[in-house]
């Protein structure tokens, strides 16, 4: 530790001064610059379609086809269930169907000899209204009984549990034999070419973005791509982009859900894992000024301006929520051509009259009192 570097430690830092003997305070003119910040907010990844698979009938499950993590393609079967019941249903149906086209091609016989022995006046009007009768009641029973089979080949379908979209396959809970019903999910199949992350931000920072852009779907459409920090702490190889933000405020939260989509080329997102957003923000007229010249106080910061009657006024500014440790980039408060006094804050009251230097002296002169302490002088500024 440097001899300069004491002096200032046992003063407490930035904000004390060492003691000079004099009203001199280093002060320097607010200026602008470019400034590259970012904003995280906490995220969840799902899948673009992320389907959960259900039976559609009550069984022993048969067949297990896949496997976790294996990638499927849509209509491919999944699962078989115990169809025994329904085969033989199928087979009945197929029966039923078969004697009522007997039936029917018996009774349209019937009907085209009543048409001829009507028009030789061998029958009646009666008789043949009741061949046509019986005929017209065939096809509907013959009508009827393919409605069954259809209804029971639909049934033995269900034993056949497919995919309906293309995907990965989730967890699989269930085994072979294991008994499931209808309200079973027996496994989530995730559609993760590409990736919707979740997350949210306050209703403060969604008016803004609306009201700037000049309305929600604007600011949806303008809003620069984003970053995906995964849970390791690594950044995603590959940006974001913001499709979707809510209309409805969360009433618990008082945020506004939003949803960014990542191309996912190489499967390395899962869904229903986490990771924080990483929204950048470029300011090229930023005022940014360094912690050691602010002031906290109850959860409010303060610097001292520097006025043109060298008196300093105790002044609120608000700044950013994200900085870098060291200094604040201030969002209100302070305006380019201002004043402030950068060190020895900790010795300063409101309306007090100071002799203003520049950053440079200042160090110059704790560099001229550092080279003038003596041994003993160190060493009670260690012991501080």
């Amino acid at each position: 530790m440097t001899v300069a570097s004491l002096i200032l430690s046992s003063c407490g830092g930035g904000g004390g001064r060492p003691q000079f003997g004099d009203n001199e305070y280093p002060v320097t003119t607010v200026g602008t610059q470019s400034s590259e910040t970012q904003t995280t907010y906490p995220a969840t990844i799902k899948g673009v379609q992320d389907v959960q698979i259900s039976p559609k009938v009550a069984g022993f499950i048969t067949q297990v086809n896949v496997k976790e993590g294996q990638t499927v393609s849509a209509g491919q079967v999944l699962f078989v269930i115990d169809n025994v019941t329904y085969q033989a249903q199928v087979r009945q149906a197929q029966a039923s169907v078969n004697t009522a086209k007997a039936s029917l091609n018996t009774a349209k016989l019937s009907y085209e000899n009543a048409q001829k022995l009507h028009e030789n006046g061998v029958i009646g009007d009666f008789e043949l209204q009741q061949a046509t009768n019986q005929y017209e009641q065939a096809k509907a029973t013959v009508a009827q009984a393919e409605a069954l089979l259809a209804s029971n080949k639909e049934m033995l379908s269900f034993c056949y549990v497919k995919s309906p979209a293309a995907g990965v396959v989730g967890t699989l809970p269930y085994k072979v034999g294991a008994l499931v019903s209808t309200g079973s999910v027996l496994t989530t199949v995730s559609n993760n070419s590409s990736m919707e992350v979740y997350f949210s931000v306050t209703e403060k920072d969604a008016l803004e973005m609306s009201k700037g852009e000049g309305g929600q779907n604007a600011a949806v459409s303008k809003f620069p791509p984003v970053k995906l920090k995964l849970a390791d702490g690594t950044l995603y190889n590959l940006d974001g982009t913001v499709t979707k933000m809510s209309g409805v405020i969360d009433a618990a939260t008082g945020s506004v859900q939003m949803i960014a989509l990542f191309q996912n080329p190489q499967r390395v997102l899962k869904s229903g894992g986490s990771g924080a957003i990483v929204i950048p923000h470029s300011n090229s007229s930023a005022i940014i000024i360094p912690q050691s010249a602010v002031s906290e106080v109850q959860n409010k910061k303060f610097v001292y301006l520097l006025g043109a009657d060298n008196k300093v006024k105790y002044s609120e500014i608000q700044v950013a929520p994200q900085n870098d440790g060291m200094n604040y980039m201030v969002t209100a408060g302070l305006k380019a051509g201002d004043k402030y006094v950068t060190n020895g804050i900790t010795k300063l009251s409101d309306g007090m009259e100071i002799v203003p230097i520049t950053p440079e002296r200042y160090q110059q002169k704790i560099d001229e009192q550092a080279k003038a302490m003596t041994a003993g002088d160190i060493v009670g500024a260690m012991k501080k």
